[in-house]
Order: C-alpha cells, then structure tokens, then sequence
C-alpha cells in the first residue's frame, strides 16, 4: 500500500495516478508492494531527518528509510518541497517532473539501486528516465 503525508501545505493532486505508477515500477522490478509512505515536507523537516538520523548537515530533497526485507518493499520516504522546487530551477525542469523524480527515485532504492558511485548513479538515473517516461 502506498500512502501520501503532509507536513507542509503542499498537497499532490494525482494521488491515484502515483500510487499506480509507484506500483507499476515495483512490479516492473520484480518486487512486492508492502508499505510505502511518502511524506511531503519543507527543507527545516528533512534537513533535522537528515542530521538527527543520518548525521548529515546538508539539505537534501529525499531521504529514504528503507525497511524492506529482500524484494518485500516497506519504507519511508520524505521529501522537500521546497528542495525539489529550488532543483527544479536549477536543472532547468517544472516542479512536477522533479517531483516525479525524486518519487521514483525512493522507490527504486528500495528495489535495490544504488548511486554512491558514478557507475550506479549514472544507473539510476537511466531507471528514472525510464520510468518518468511511463508516467501518462
């Protein structure tokens, strides 16, 4: 099951049309759907995530807590609203395309896809691609 928190005012308007494409990615990937929470949040929220549990002082646009076992997915997912708007300028994209990026890019850390290194980003950013392309 994938469900949709806020801690900010922001509120996604297509639920249903995510949670499908969510789940298609996971099937896609030859995982199973448990539970998956996205939380919606500002840069304070996720930046004291990113210290209190990660201990990292750095604003960031996704964390993901990932507590699935094998391809059994279940996890957290926070993101920055205000991250993804900042990057969405940067990189010169609408906010909805990076915010469908960094939705698919949680999900497919938890089908195990890395990108610490430039070989597994370069990777992840392919998957991304791929399935931003599915969205309808």
């Amino acid at each position: 099951m994938i469900s949709f928190n806020y801690e900010n005012d922001f509120k996604l308007p297509n639920e249903t049309q995510i949670s499908k494409w969510i789940s298609s990615v996971i099937v896609t990937e030859n995982c199973k759907e448990e539970e998956i929470n996205y939380v919606f949040c500002d840069d304070d929220y996720l930046h004291k995530l990113n210290v209190d549990f990660l201990d990292h002082d750095t604003l960031t646009d996704v964390i993901s807590f990932d507590y699935s076992v094998g391809k059994t997915l279940h996890g957290d997912i926070f993101i920055s609203t205000e991250r993804v708007a900042d990057n969405a300028k940067d990189f010169e994209n609408t906010f909805e395309e990076e915010l469908h990026r960094v939705l698919v890019h949680g999900v497919l850390h938890y089908c195990g896809y890395k990108d610490k290194t430039d070989e597994d980003a370069k990777l992840m950013r392919e998957k991304e691609n791929f399935y931003l392309n599915t969205l309808k």
